[in-house]
């Protein structure tokens, strides 16, 4: 609840999560004597472990939905929690849940509201982390400050996969560290964003948005690469007359131990060390790539050889540029 600009919980039992939560979080819970449920769409759903967590599907937080917690929590003594749902949350249903209703955001807010934050932030080379809580309202990622807390990526985050890792550990400690106090009744002060400072990051899907511009300079074209690394499937390109289809690099390197390049010479392999390959860019450096992975998941680097060019089709590049990411809770909105 909300009573002098301060949030603050006087007796709550229960805790509703949209969305999707690690198994830890609700462990957390269960050691503090709090009761969970979960409420996720069905795409979330298959991403769910079943051993840890129990869940409840709905597609959206319709009168169904609402039914079915009006009849087994008391809103006064529930905590709601987001954690990357997929959901609209309405003014109105916002307001049915007492002002007990926050957010859990991974990013620095207002300056990284929206989706995609682990791809985003390899791109712009953002090495500050931050875990924060904040009151949900219906404008995204845009309501008070209740706590977040700073600190830097480690130098051997570089992919997806190792800021997933490094912030999902962060969240869980940060998550008990503040159920331990608003179990101890602890007040948080609400502070607001600024919001002339704000900027809105849209959400990206590796299929559409992951297509390698080759006119990049090496710096933004390794970052860009890096983006769609693990856990995704990877950056996309085609490789001469396209023959091989579209396909997918990973393990890629920057490399500035060979000669420089001119911009006409980027995506051209100039040399084949039978793991790995040289490519050239439009600036000094070389890229050194050891996965060229085909439709089928096969790594058909050995088929490539010196002299072939990496390239991409100016239609494919509009396209990324100009379809904007929707997700709902059935998955990429098409």
């Amino acid at each position: 609840m909300i009573k002098n600009n301060k949030f603050f919980l006087t007796n709550f039992s229960n805790v509703v999560i949209f969305g999707h939560p690690q198994h830890e979080i609700i462990q957390i819970n269960k050691k503090l004597k709090l009761s969970t449920t979960v409420i996720t769409s069905i795409d979330q759903s298959k991403l769910m472990n079943k051993k840890f967590i129990n869940y409840k599907v709905f597609n959206s937080i319709d009168k169904k939905c609402l039914k079915y917690l009006k009849n087994k929590f008391d809103f006064k003594k529930t905590l709601f929690i987001g954690i990357g749902p997929r959901y609209i949350f309405k003014k109105e249903t916002i307001k049915l849940f007492e002002k007990n209703f926050i957010n859990i955001h991974n990013s620095r807010l207002p300056l990284d509201a929206g989706g995609g934050a682990g791809s985003w932030t390899i791109m712009r080379e953002d090495r500050i982390c931050n875990m924060c809580i904040h009151m949900m309202t219906e404008d995204i990622d845009g309501g008070q400050i209740i706590a977040n807390e700073l600190s830097l990526y480690p130098k051997n985050c570089i992919i997806p996969s190792d800021f997933k890792k490094h912030s999902s550990q962060l969240m869980i400690k940060f998550y008990e560290k503040f159920m331990n106090k608003l179990i101890k009744k602890v007040e948080f002060d609400l502070k607001p964003q600024i919001h002339y400072l704000s900027r809105y990051n849209p959400r990206l899907n590796t299929e559409v948005s992951g297509f390698i511009d080759w006119s990049l300079n090496s710096y933004d074209l390794i970052n860009f690469i890096n983006a769609f690394e693990d856990p995704y499937k990877g950056a996309s390109t085609y490789l001469n007359n396209g023959n091989f289809g579209k396909l997918y690099l990973k393990k890629v390197q920057l490399h500035g131990g060979d000669t420089s390049n001119h911009p006409y010479m980027s995506g051209i392999v100039s040399r084949h060390d039978k793991n790995w390959i040289v490519v050239c860019t439009s600036s000094k450096h070389m890229l050194l790539i050891e996965e060229v992975i085909n439709n089928n998941g096969k790594n058909i680097i050995s088929k490539v050889k010196v002299g072939d060019r990496f390239f991409t089709p100016h239609e494919k590049l509009n396209a990324a540029r100009s379809n904007r990411i929707y997700y709902n809770a059935f998955g990429l909105k098409k």
